[in-house]
């Protein structure tokens, strides 16, 4: 065992001078220690992209003009999977038009930024 006292955060501090009936520690110059939690939720937030704009957030803004505004009202993009784009289209004239015009949809879908490795379209009813 080493010598050195363990150092407690300031709330277990303040809870042992409650005990002892000393007074609290309301200072702010104690420093908080980097623990392990930090690092990991700092690579959850890079991971996860939380902090970041996605692709389908980009795609969600520009979807009226990848597909009209007509389409867009009935339709609406969820994910990217396996470098598919699955659509959710809630008339089958629509999914029919998305269909047709799926060359030209991704031709202007793969312009936008981290776009460029969607292969395809993946209409789903709903």
């Amino acid at each position: 065992m080493s010598d050195t006292p363990k150092e407690f955060s300031r709330a277990v501090e303040n809870l042992i001078a409650d005990l002892r009936e000393l007074p609290e520690d309301k200072s702010r110059s104690k420093k908080r220690r980097p623990t392990e939690l930090t690092t990991v939720i700092d690579e959850l937030l890079v991971k996860y992209r939380i902090s970041h704009d996605s692709v389908e957030h980009s795609i969600r803004d520009k979807w009226g003009e990848l597909v009209g505004v007509a389409n867009a009202t009935y339709s609406h993009p969820l994910t990217v999977e396996k470098k598919l784009l699955v659509v959710l289209v809630s008339h089958s004239v629509v999914r029919n038009e998305l269909f047709l015009h799926r060359d030209s949809i991704l031709a202007k879908l793969r312009k936008l930024p981290g776009c460029a490795e969607i292969k395809g379209l993946a209409l789903r009813s709903g």
